[in-house]
């Protein structure tokens, strides 16, 4: 099934993927993670990004992030990108890139999927078998989230806001939300979703997106389309 057009919109949130060249690690010390994050914040302030949650592996980085400018988030990936394989390629003396191709990324329907997206992005390392706990992984936004751990690149979305009136109410309400395993049909939705480079919502999410956007959204069906019944003349 083709790639569908990547959309960016303002206010409307967007799971982001971006892996390393055949799946080869993009971090090799503590100090790549810690340059990438730094970059990561200059880039999302210059370009007006609201950094929500993210999770770093050695071979891959996924993003939530609402714009908040036009091409705010294709802007901050492209600086971003650039500014990191130029550190990387000094550092070790190397050429090339380390990406394996553009980004991929996906528009959320915050109401329905964000904070699931949170969770599914911060599980990523027990999903991939790293940790046994979100919380012993130190490279993601789940501390920020679930502790009163301050992370500057953190924008908190009012969705996260309202769960608690405060810090402390919010971090033992979002913990609550890591007590149950996570649905297998949800995983593989937000997976598939993120793959394919479609829109993570319902229906009337996705008419929305198609108004605003004026293009489709959502993929053909398949098949071939119904020949036309001709009328014999009478």
């Amino acid at each position: 099934m083709p790639r569908l057009p990547r959309l960016n919109l303002i206010d409307i949130p967007q799971h982001i993927v971006q892996v390393g060249h055949n799946n080869l690690p993009c971090f090799f010390e503590d100090d790549d993670y810690e340059f990438y994050l730094q970059s990561l914040k200059v880039a999302a302030d210059q370009y007006e990004v609201h950094v929500h949650a993210y999770v770093l592996l050695s071979s891959m980085v996924q993003i939530v992030a609402t714009p908040r400018i036009p091409n705010g988030i294709s802007s901050m990936m492209q600086s971003l990108g650039r500014r990191y394989v130029q550190y990387v390629n000094h550092k070790y003396r190397r050429s090339g890139t380390i990406w394996g191709g553009r980004y991929k990324s996906s528009l959320v329907d915050s109401d329905a999927y964000l904070l699931s997206c949170y969770r599914y992005v911060e599980c990523k390392p027990m999903f991939e078998g790293v940790v046994d706990e979100p919380g012993d992984y130190p490279w993601s936004s789940f501390d920020h989230h679930s502790s009163l751990q301050t992370n500057q690149l953190i924008r908190d979305h009012r969705l996260y806001l309202e769960m608690g009136e405060t810090p402390q109410e919010r971090a033992t309400a979002y913990r609550s939300s890591f007590r149950y395993e996570f649905d297998p049909r949800l995983l593989e939705y937000i997976a598939e979703t993120i793959k394919l480079g479609q829109v993570l919502g319902g229906d009337q999410f996705k008419e929305r997106i198609e108004r605003i956007a004026k293009q489709r959204v959502r993929p053909l069906k398949r098949g071939r389309p119904k020949k036309k019944t001709i009328e014999e003349p009478t």
